[in-house]
């Protein structure tokens, strides 16, 4: 028995240590964003490995719900009452019902509906920390987020800055697990790059460059950073450079109003909305353009790295922990405007660095932020709970 444990591929011990685990996941929304995908990785993964995953909502009918029951785990809606303690004792009727093992919580603020409930029924908790520290004690409010960030006897951060951050307010580092996010390598993936149409309205060559920005249109996300780096770098670029903006938000009015003052025309930024599946944007894309004044570790940028896309961000969040500035990708700082602007020109300018920084920003996203690596990440936070 020894001897076939030795010889066991790492992967094989992971997903048998999860088999037969309840894990009930709590989260806030099911909606189209970033941590809802990796909630429907962690449920993917641990199906695959033989766990029994079910999800506890506070809202239904998302974007979400239905592909995650569709890979057979069980959605429940316990969200019915607007009130906070009702919503609790919804969850923990529910989850006495149904049985877990661990309660995890997938949204910073829903980490005490997963703590209270799990010490309730005696169970283990894992809460979560998706973007920086400050960000989730702001958005949740101080008082609640200080309880929410110290409750959990276990806490899963998507970056290792969030990790040190929590310790460094006070977390006792052994409660803090570092659970990277992970990204789907052979959906999202290299592919034949379909090439921007002439415009009667910019005579430089058709087989220009096209520069994409991805998210909800709201001032975290800072698309007017964008635009302003668009414009500078089409007044100086030799070919034709234009923007693609995925997403939709409060602020569209107000960015397709920039964009007018800048002189970009529909020709030269396209605001498309959102769209359920990001593929085909990637693949019609040179440069991937990342503007956030924060952020944790963003999906966006997993998905466009494994698509072979070369990106230019600033240094928020867990990014830099993705990218080796010139190597895999470039770093700016958030305010150097110039710098960016900067980066962007001397790709577009140089379609074999934007070859070479894509494939190798493909390859160490196969090396560290696969799906594959799920389950073991997953073994390990759970091996420490039990």
């Amino acid at each position: 028995m020894i001897s076939a444990v030795r010889n066991e591929a790492p992967e094989d011990t992971s997903r048998r240590a999860l088999e037969g685990l309840r894990v009930a996941f709590v989260s806030g929304t099911l909606g189209q964003g970033g941590a809802e995908r990796q909630l429907y990785y962690m449920v993917q993964a641990l199906l695959e490995s033989g766990a029994r995953p079910r999800v506890y909502s506070l809202s239904r009918g998302e974007f979400w719900e239905e592909k995650i029951a569709a890979l057979g785990a069980p959605v429940a809606w316990v969200g019915q009452r607007g009130a906070k303690a009702l919503r609790l004792a919804a969850l923990v009727r529910a989850l006495r019902k149904d049985g877990a093992d661990v309660v995890q919580s997938q949204h910073f603020y829903t980490n005490l509906y997963s703590a209270v409930a799990a010490r309730v029924l005696g169970l283990q908790e894992v809460g979560a920390i998706r973007n920086t520290v400050d960000y989730e004690l702001r958005s949740t409010g101080r008082l609640l987020g200080n309880v929410s960030l110290r409750s959990p006897r276990r806490l899963a951060a998507n970056s290792a800055s969030a990790v040190v951050d929590a310790i460094r307010r006070g977390v006792p580092a052994s409660r803090v697990f570092l659970l990277p996010n992970v990204v789907d390598t052979s959906r999202f993936a290299p592919g034949p790059h379909p090439r921007p149409a002439a415009s009667a309205a910019d005579p430089r060559p058709a087989a220009g460059v096209r520069l994409l920005a991805a998210g909800r249109l709201v001032p975290q996300k800072r698309f007017d950073r964008f635009l302003r780096a668009l414009a500078a770098v089409r007044r100086q670029s030799a070919v034709a450079v234009t923007g693609l903006i995925v997403g939709s938000g409060p602020l569209r009015g107000e960015l397709e109003t920039l964009a007018r003052e800048l002189g970009l025309s529909a020709d030269a930024v396209e605001f498309r909305g959102a769209v359920p599946d990001m593929r085909a944007a990637y693949l019609e894309s040179d440069v991937f353009v990342l503007t956030s004044d924060h952020e944790g570790t963003p999906n966006v940028v997993l998905e466009a790295m494994a698509s072979a896309l070369p990106v230019v961000t600033t240094r928020v969040g867990g990014v830099t922990e993705l990218i080796d500035s010139g190597k895999t990708g470039m770093v700016v700082e958030p305010r150097d405007d110039e710098g960016l602007s900067a980066a962007l020109a001397a790709l577009a300018a140089d379609p074999d660095a934007r070859k070479r920084v894509g494939r190798d920003a493909r390859e160490s996203i196969l090396a560290t932020a696969s799906l594959a690596r799920l389950p073991d990440y997953l073994s390990r936070l759970y091996g420490s709970e039990r």
